[in-house]
């Protein structure tokens, strides 16, 4: 027996993106841009810092996002898949006409040896937040990427266009670098 739901809001995104491909109804893709469209303007705003810049990334993202979607295979959530264009997009933006070539940065912020892990119990959310501004975008991405929204390395390569080693390699430097800045930072509280 088909159960026929209500509303386009009681699909799933997967159920939506099936009905566009099978049915070629493209009406439904604003469901997927009322559910996400504030999503993806907070990361591009977090990372470009402009809001009107912002919000014509997520008009190009989404332009992007539609047009690709024969190539969304299911292999992740819908949600991952969208970060990982909108991370993309935002970073080959800062890379291109902000010229914020990460290697380069990297290696005029060169980071001691020996740095101490974060203690979980000792680290404030706010504080956190303000360290995050203090990183390169690229590292403040990666962070986010794999933090907060759950990207798979898989995805964050693609999304940065750098290899599988590389993109561990500089999570790693990125979690090292924001422990070193808050102990750095916060050391006499």
């Amino acid at each position: 027996m088909v159960t026929i739901k209500s509303s386009v809001k009681d699909y799933s995104d997967i159920e939506i993106i099936r009905l566009i491909k099978q049915e070629h109804n493209t009406n439904l893709f604003e469901e997927l841009y009322k559910r996400y469209s504030d999503k993806v303007f907070d990361k591009c705003y977090s990372l470009l810092k402009d809001k009107t810049l912002a919000q014509e990334f997520v008009q190009d993202i989404f332009c992007k996002v539609f047009e690709r979607l024969a190539d969304f295979r299911g292999e992740s959530n819908f949600s991952t898949w969208l970060y990982a264009i909108t991370y993309n997009n935002c970073i080959e933006y800062l890379r291109t006409k902000k010229k914020m070539n990460y290697p380069d940065w990297n290696s005029q912020h060169e980071l001691p040896d020996v740095i101490d892990e974060l203690n979980e119990k000792e680290i404030n959310s706010e504080r956190l937040m303000q360290i995050l501004e203090l990183i390169h975008p690229e590292e403040k991405a990666l962070l986010t990427m794999h933090y907060i929204d759950n990207v798979p390395i898989a995805y964050i390569k693609t999304a940065l266009k750098i290899s599988e080693s590389a993109a561990k390699m500089r999570l790693k430097r990125a979690r090292d670098r924001v422990a070193f800045l808050y102990k750095e930072q916060y050391k006499h509280d």
